[in-house]
């Protein structure tokens, strides 16, 4: 039994640690104050941890659920709309209705599926790419803060790849309190949740809410259903589209966005590595439920040292958490020739940075790939 809580509570330190900053950058780029980013982040794991205990403990099943961080990067590449964090609120309402109408209508589910895998991933890479960019700025702006950051993450990644981001948390937190100081740390406070009134905006509901939906089925339930029906685990996707959208929906009021299937940390504890026994790696997600309700006690203290912190640090953090998305990203888009340039289309269009009528550039990159790969396909 030791292996499988072993296992779990790896998988929720690797989880929370490689991508907390991506969340709370996110929320900061969509004009949330700290103490709303930091309600957030203890409401989204608080959704992780309880979704996950309970499909866990019901269909003893490994099932992880963790945040949207492709979601939270486009946050990063949208900046705040016009209404500011409450519009930003109102749009992850609209998205997690959007996983519920997934749950209740097969159909819109389909529909979905159906997007090309080369298109959803090449939206994904151009959100993904200025975020990326990042480590490599702030390494040129803050050379004594960052290049320390970039080593460690490196030299880790050459020892032991899981630790890699946790590692480069660590080294920046480290820099921080050796340098400048953390200025903030003397207001620590308890975790607490702020109630959030949504704005409904029309600009919003187009550039956030679909894009944020789109990004977290494509990149994010999808491949985590891969990675549990590849271990040989079954779950009902209707189910876990009604739940972690209404979950969300309900956490979207105190400034959390989206929750979904884990991919990574599902593989973690799906895998055999949990256990021999696939029938006992249910374990595994249990334990790591658990460790996120316990990073929900710490949340606030997250929040609040990222707060006091440089913020091209926190990005450079962030970004260099994502590079193994980007690559993912990229090879799936230009994997084949055919849509090869409705992906290029797709990717240059949603990491340009374009905004018209207040929607983002991940929509037009997808809209615009969309209207290429329709055009091109039938010659291809």
């Amino acid at each position: 039994m030791l292996q499988p809580v072993t296992l779990g509570l790896l998988a929720a330190f690797v989880g929370f640690a490689s991508s907390f900053a991506v969340v709370l950058a996110g929320f900061a780029a969509v004009g949330a104050s700290p103490e709303q980013a930091a309600s957030g982040l203890v409401v989204l794991c608080l959704l992780m941890g309880g979704l996950g205990l309970g499909f866990s403990l019901l269909w003893r099943m490994p099932v992880s659920i963790a945040w949207s961080t492709p979601g939270a990067a486009l946050l990063v590449t949208t900046g705040a709309p016009e209404g500011g964090f409450a519009a930003a609120v109102g749009a992850f309402l609209a998205a997690a209705l959007l996983l519920v109408l997934a749950g209740l209508w097969r159909p819109f589910a389909r529909a979905v599926e159906r997007i090309p895998p080369p298109l959803a991933a090449a939206m994904l890479a151009g959100v993904l790419l200025d975020l990326c960019l990042a480590p490599v700025r702030a390494v040129g702006a803050l050379p004594f803060l960052a290049l320390p950051v970039v080593l460690a993450w490196a030299l880790m990644l050459r020892l032991a790849r899981l630790w890699a981001v946790p590692a480069a948390v660590l080294v920046a937190v480290a820099a921080l309190a050796l340098g400048p100081g953390l200025p903030g740390t003397a207001r620590f406070t308890p975790p607490a949740l702020v109630w959030v009134s949504p704005a409904f905006e029309w600009g919003a509901m187009v550039g956030i809410a679909l894009p944020l939906f789109l990004v977290t089925m494509a990149s994010q339930n999808l491949p985590g259903l891969a990675v549990l029906q590849a271990n040989g685990y079954r779950p009902a996707m209707r189910p876990v589209f009604l739940a972690t959208g209404a979950g969300s929906f309900a956490g979207g009021f105190f400034g959390g966005q989206l929750v979904n299937l884990a991919a990574i940390t599902a593989a973690l504890c799906a895998g055999p590595e949990a256990h021999p026994d696939p029938k006992r790696r249910w374990v595994a997600g249990a334990v790591a439920s658990l460790g996120y309700l316990g990073f929900a006690l710490v949340s606030g203290v997250a929040a609040s040292v990222v707060a006091a912190a440089p913020p091209l640090l926190i990005q450079a953090v962030a970004g260099l958490a994502l590079l193994g998305s980007l690559a993912g990203a990229l090879s799936t888009a230009l994997s084949a020739e055919a849509t090869r340039l409705p992906a290029i289309a797709t990717f240059v269009i949603a990491a340009s940075g374009l905004s018209v009528l207040g929607i983002g550039a991940a929509f037009w990159g997808l809209l615009a790939g969309g209207a290429l790969y329709a055009l091109l396909a039938p010659r291809a």
